[in-house]
């Protein structure tokens, strides 16, 4: 067994991205060929060492990649990297996808500051509004509504934990199109539950460590949510 679960690697978030590397890995280079079966979930944990939720974690992130594709029924598959079936977006989608990336730029070099800020000086009246903003956001999910107001009021929220006028002013003047799939209404993850829920977890790093008052603990868990945001549209401009 190869074993990621180490004490260098403790927090979800990182084990999940490990297992995305390598099996990112075994795709791009061949191990994993288009049409190859995943091995099931206990045989992803038994063979990377992490518990199922990290497997389950890892496999929407390959899949809202593109990497692989769910047979209801019959298992994961690894998708054709050079099929022609990828996501079609409209003229309009196509045009934001450079704004959209350069907006997510500029939304890491400010927000992972913000949530280390707000983790050391937020109100317990701020850390609630964080935290109902995000149950509101799990809830939508639950009952397959929209959520993307809902996703922009938990990052509005952590900017007003700041107390920084600026950092508020910077995120209002993008308004809800501050995230990403709400620009992209055709793509399949924009509402796909287990995309959602795997942001929806990435959100609770982020306040957990908010709440715990570690300032780099949010720095990290917010970096990491956003990276994770850049990779997929990159992703998505080299389809195109």
């Amino acid at each position: 067994m190869t074993s990621i679960d180490t004490p260098e690697a403790p927090r979800r978030q990182r084990l999940a991205q490990a297992v995305i590397n390598q099996l990112r890995s075994q795709i791009e280079s061949g191990v994993l060929a288009a049409g190859d079966q995943l091995p099931t979930e206990p045989q992803l944990e038994a063979q990377f060492g992490v518990s199922r939720t990290v497997v389950r974690e890892a496999i929407a992130d390959l899949r809202a990649s593109g990497y692989v594709r769910s047979i209801q029924g019959k298992g994961v598959f690894v998708h054709d990297l050079n099929a022609q079936d990828r996501p079609v977006l409209t003229s309009i989608e196509i045009k934001s996808i450079p704004e959209t990336l350069e907006l997510l730029e500029f939304r890491l070099a400010t927000e992972t500051e913000a949530a280390a800020i707000a983790a050391y000086r937020r109100s317990a009246k701020q850390e609630a509004a964080i935290s109902e903003a995000h149950q509101t956001f799990g809830q939508l999910i639950a009952s397959g509504a929209p959520t993307v107001d809902a996703d922009y009021a938990f990052h509005m929220a952590i900017a007003e934990a700041t107390n920084n006028r600026f950092y508020v002013q910077a995120l209002k003047t993008f308004g809800p199109r501050a995230i990403p799939r709400g620009q992209f209404p055709t793509l399949p993850d924009a509402s796909d539950p287990e995309y959602l829920r795997k942001v929806h977890w990435e959100h609770g790093q982020i306040l957990n460590a908010i709440g715990d008052q570690d300032a780099e603990s949010a720095r990290q868990a917010m970096r990491a949510h956003l990276i994770a945001s850049q990779k997929r549209y990159r992703l998505l401009a080299q389809q195109q």
